[in-house]
């Protein structure tokens, strides 16, 4: 394992009905500061168990992973602790509709955090301003496009200065014309040095903007390398089989 790993992934399972259902089936991965790791798969194949389960919003029926140096699957750990340093963008926005954006983007992390509510709203101005939302600081969620929401989300997330950023299909419940502008918040993170776990129907943003593409199928990592690698020279045959199906 390397010394610079963020996150250390250990054997991690997650089992239903006994051992009927394996959602992850003895998956170890380590997490380099600044990598950004794209995780692809066919539907059911575990990527966002994994990626759910970094933060322990899926509890692991074994294994471990150590985040920035401690193990959070320690049931002895607060895992709210750690949850702070790690944002969470999810398909769904999950903003408060009866909150102001400002408010939504403030709330956090002054009672968290304990932030200023001066420095909170100035923090969250700063990043309105780089996704273009600046203007929509006193608009209400449903006042928003869906990719509006989305690049929301994504500041919400932020705002708390997390270490790294997980992304579960983020751009999958948008209209087409809006993913794009989700994705190219996303690439200028990444550019940035934010250290990311993305999970991904997205081909063309792998190819583009991952340090590293992880190919996933019932459970188990199959096979893992630079976007080069996977989608240039696919290993196993189920990987040739599935990028056969998304990259047209």
């Amino acid at each position: 394992m390397s010394d610079n790993a963020l996150i250390k992934v250990n054997d991690l399972c997650k089992y239903y009905k006994g051992e009927q259902i394996k959602a992850l089936d003895g998956v170890s991965i380590d997490i380099e500061k600044g990598e950004v790791v794209v995780i692809i798969g066919p539907s059911g194949s575990g990527k966002s168990t994994l990626l759910r389960s970094l933060n322990l919003l899926e509890f692991p029926t074994k294994g471990s992973i150590v985040f920035d140096g401690t193990e959070i699957t320690d049931p002895k750990i607060n895992i709210n602790i750690h949850r702070q340093k790690m944002g969470m963008v999810f398909q769904h926005f999950n903003l408060f509709p009866h909150m102001t954006i400002m408010k939504n983007l403030t709330i956090a992390p002054i009672k968290l955090l304990g932030m200023k509510k001066e420095d909170a709203q100035a923090k969250a101005l700063e990043l309105l301003e780089r996704v273009g939302l600046a203007d929509r600081a006193n608009a209400y969620p449903s006042q928003l496009s869906g990719g509006q929401k989305q690049r929301i989300a994504i500041v919400r997330a932020l705002c708390m200065e997390p270490q790294v950023m997980l992304f579960d299909e983020p751009t999958s419940a948008l209209d087409p014309e809006m993913v794009g502008e989700v994705l190219d918040v996303m690439k200028e993170l990444a550019h940035q040095g934010m250290t990311m776990a993305v999970v991904t129907h997205e081909m063309g943003f792998a190819k583009e903007v991952a340090t590293r593409v992880v190919f996933m199928d019932e459970g188990k990592i199959l096979e893992q390398g630079t976007p080069e690698q996977i989608f240039n020279n696919p290993q196993s045959d189920r990987l040739k089989d599935f990028l056969a199906k998304v990259l047209i």
